[in-house]
């Protein structure tokens, strides 16, 4: 892969048809060193969304690779609060899933609001809920901002 990257005419943030970028396929799959080589080069935009608005780090947060959250959001740039098309944020993504370390670390950042409703009034709360993560349900609350959902 470094060999590739040095070559110019390699446009390392090309997207596909939906609008993916190399850096977006490799936070969705977990590869560190794929994401760490990429992250080098400067043409490389680490908060460009897809065709459905999706970051990097929302694939990072959706997967639940905690150690990929902490390199995107190391590099400078990177809205950790930053919705898609659906108004759904990395947080309300990890929330709905379980992946308390994912959450813990995106609600360790400023910009994070964790009570930010999506585009049908669901916020990061109603998803954990709805699918029983109890310990995300606790997390979530402890955040002075949360308020019960009423959906």
């Amino acid at each position: 892969m470094r060999i590739l990257l040095r070559r110019e005419e390699v446009n390392a943030d090309r997207p596909g048809n939906e609008g993916q970028t190399p850096l977006s396929y490799a936070a969705w799959s977990g590869h560190e060193g794929v994401v760490r080589i990429l992250l080098e080069r400067e043409d490389v935009n680490a908060n460009k969304p897809d065709n459905y608005g999706r970051t990097p780090l929302t694939y990072a947060a959706w997967n639940g690779h905690e150690g990929m959250v902490r390199i995107l959001l190391g590099r400078g740039g990177v809205n950790a609060d930053k919705p898609n098309n659906d108004g759904r944020t990395p947080l309300s993504y990890a929330a709905r899933d379980g992946r308390e370390g994912v959450a813990k670390i995106l609600l360790e950042q400023e910009e994070v609001n964790a009570d930010k409703p999506d585009n049908s009034g669901r916020t990061s709360l109603y998803y954990a809920t709805e699918n029983g993560h109890e310990r995300m349900v606790a997390l979530l609350q402890s955040r002075k901002a949360v308020a019960p959902s009423t959906i």
